[in-house]
């Protein structure tokens, strides 16, 4: 890795050697972003991908959008980029991938690194802004190499090679992490469509007589009627037979008032309906 600083001989590193190999060290960051560069090192390089930044993120900022911060895991295998309170990496910056690191001089807040990306192979320069830790994650990133390169040669290089094995298999896991989310959502969609589509409870599959605008079974004469069962269970009466007495529509007998009998009415009215019984008769016999 090249770097744009110098460490002195005399000059100790700021953190333990297991610190950065068997943990990390953390960082917060503001995050301006990353942008792709046609370099893979260089000053001139990296200042033309901070300009560029920078004035995007002047835009955004006068849009009313805030520079998102994030959290910074250095260690011996790579930079992770997270979101601070969800601690989800956003960003897994292999350490081998990594050729320039530097602080910007004339901007005492700002570092930068660029690193190769494991998808598309292009060189992207990643932007930060730190008012007051810039030179130290600097440094920091600049030890995390010399221990790495340190455990390269005494590995005779297999190291290199498990720390690309283990970079591949944490990328996987992060795409079926995705993947696995993503399918959780459409397993709910479908679970809540097949709810809707579901019978209301109490209806039923068979088709139902057709029912009038008062919901009562249209009357046919071709449909006989069958007696209904009584409600303590015994078999229905049977129908009663007809009489020889006719009625009349409403199904009652014809009121004749010659053939009541006395004590169904008031002495005066039966006097009458008897002086009217007489002149019937005579009638009919002159006839």
């Amino acid at each position: 890795m090249n770097r744009a600083f110098n460490r002195k001989k005399d000059k100790s590193w700021m953190h333990t050697p297991e610190a950065l190999a068997k943990h990390f060290i953390p960082y917060n960051a503001k995050f301006l972003g990353h942008t792709e560069v046609d370099q893979p090192k260089g000053t001139e390089v990296v200042k033309d991908a901070v300009r560029k930044l920078k004035f995007q993120r002047h835009i955004k900022k006068s849009e009313g959008q805030k520079i998102p911060k994030v959290e910074l895991q250095i260690s011996i295998y790579g930079v992770k980029i997270l979101d601070p309170k969800s601690k989800e990496v956003q960003h897994n910056c292999q350490l081998h991938r990594i050729s320039f690191c530097a602080d910007d001089k004339t901007d005492k807040r700002i570092f930068t690194f660029i690193c190769k990306d494991s998808e598309s192979n292009k060189h992207l320069c990643y932007v930060f802004d730190s008012e007051k830790c810039a030179e130290e994650i600097t440094l920091t990133i600049g030890q995390a190499f010399d221990l790495a390169y340190k455990k390269f040669l005494e590995s005779g290089g297999k190291d290199v090679e498990t720390r690309k094995q283990i970079g591949g298999l944490q990328k996987r896991i992060q795409d079926l992490e995705a993947e696995n989310s993503e399918l959780k959502k459409q397993l709910q969609v479908l679970e809540e469509q097949l709810m809707i589509a579901q019978v209301p409870p109490g209806s039923s599959m068979f088709s139902k007589t057709p029912t009038d605008i008062f919901d009562m079974v249209p009357f046919s004469p071709m449909t006989p009627l069958v007696p209904l069962p009584a409600s303590n269970g015994s078999a229905p009466q049977p129908p009663a037979k007809p009489t020889e007495i006719s009625k009349d529509l409403f199904g009652a007998e014809p009121f004749d008032p010659f053939t009541c009998g006395a004590a169904d009415f008031p002495p005066d009215i039966q006097s009458k309906l008897d002086e009217m019984q007489r002149q019937r008769w005579r009638g009919s016999k002159w006839d």
